[in-house]
């Protein structure tokens, strides 16, 4: 791994999760990382509801639209982590790992209330993944 690391997260809409994972491992963590999203089958805009559960703890997607996982992004990453047990990829020899977060849905619960459990189950997972890294957080 570099000295900076490069993480690549991926779903596979990249309209939700792995964007949260991005924009949450790049506030908390700044330049220590270089944090990038994809998915393996893009859909057209951003989930709403993931940007405004972001913004509420002061983190942001600005800029970030749903992209296709490509060979240069699995060139650059030192760890590709995938969100959701769905999520095939084929890395070569990448380190992976598979995070298969909450989803509160199953549980009931909709809209703002799961969109927020699902952040903070993310940021809980970027929080450990930087402990890893031996990230130190942004000042």
């Amino acid at each position: 791994m570099t000295d900076t690391p490069t993480v690549l997260f991926v779903c596979i809409k990249n309209a939700g999760k792995s964007q949260m994972a991005a924009a949450l491992m790049r506030h908390g963590y700044g330049d220590a990382v270089h944090a990038f999203s994809a998915g393996t089958h893009p859909g057209s805009t951003l989930n709403e509801e993931s940007v405004a559960a972001l913004e509420q703890v002061g983190a942001a997607a600005t800029g970030e639209h749903p992209k296709l996982v490509d060979p240069q992004m699995l060139a650059r990453a030192d760890l590709v982590v995938l969100l959701g047990p769905e999520v095939q990829l084929d890395t070569g020899t990448t380190p992976v790992q598979r995070w298969v977060t909450d989803e509160p849905s199953h549980r009931g619960i909709h809209g703002m209330e799961r969109m927020r459990l699902v952040r903070d189950d993310i940021a809980a997972r970027v929080s450990a993944l930087a402990d890893e890294l031996a990230l130190r957080p942004r000042v």
